[in-house]
């Protein structure tokens, strides 16, 4: 079995998560999920009954690898490109309120919570992260991570602010010469009579 998160096959982790998912009350499907596309690249609705379930680990599953996640950038990672006919394909975001719904369903379970220091987003909880790690799927094939050692992303939560003054500015400036003496160095260049060359 694989001992990271990095090393499970997501074909098979993703299927396993969302089974765990489903045990979850506060993770349920709204009714308008079968006639709402994911996206304006989209041409259809999703097909496959479980896709709730199935965004919604692979939704978790990043925010694990990422850290700290919002929905502007789980939108770039679900888009695709839109068939505009004749004209050249353009990659299209999905959209946002699957995402936004699926976030706010995992944060009343207790595993998902808001950050807004240094990163503004989202990311797992304790026991967000538990859940991920009870999953265990075999490893993806060709792997090898006897030598390797995976230390999570870790998210600083206080903000250290410097106030310095101008006074600080100045005493940090090059020692012997002022913005006055600069300046009249400077006059005094300019005043200076041009030497004749014969």
């Amino acid at each position: 079995m694989a001992q990271t998160i990095y090393a499970k096959d997501p074909e098979l982790f993703i299927p396993a998560l969302a089974d765990a998912l489903k045990k979850i009350p506060e993770f349920e499907a709204p009714e308008w999920v079968a006639f709402v596309k994911t996206g304006t690249s989209r041409e259809r609705p999703p097909v496959d009954e479980d896709f709730w379930y199935i965004r919604s680990a692979s939704i978790l599953r990043q925010l694990y690898i990422k850290g700290v996640v919002g929905v502007g950038k789980l939108r770039s990672r679900y888009g695709s490109r839109k068939d505009r006919g004749g004209k050249p394909d353009k990659f299209k975001k999905s959209g946002g309120k699957i995402i936004r719904v699926i976030l706010q369903q995992a944060e009343e379970a207790g595993l998902v919570e808001k950050v807004a220091r240094l990163q503004f987003g989202r990311r797992l909880t304790q026991s967000g992260r538990d859940l991920l790690d009870s999953i265990e799927v075999e490893e993806k094939k060709g792997l090898d991570f006897e030598n390797t050692i995976v230390v999570p992303k870790e998210v600083v939560e206080d903000i250290q602010e410097e106030n310095i003054s101008a006074e600080n500015v100045q005493e940090e400036a090059v020692e012997g010469e002022s913005n006055e003496d600069i300046q009249e160095e400077v006059v005094d260049e300019e005043t200076k009579p041009e030497e004749k060359t014969e």
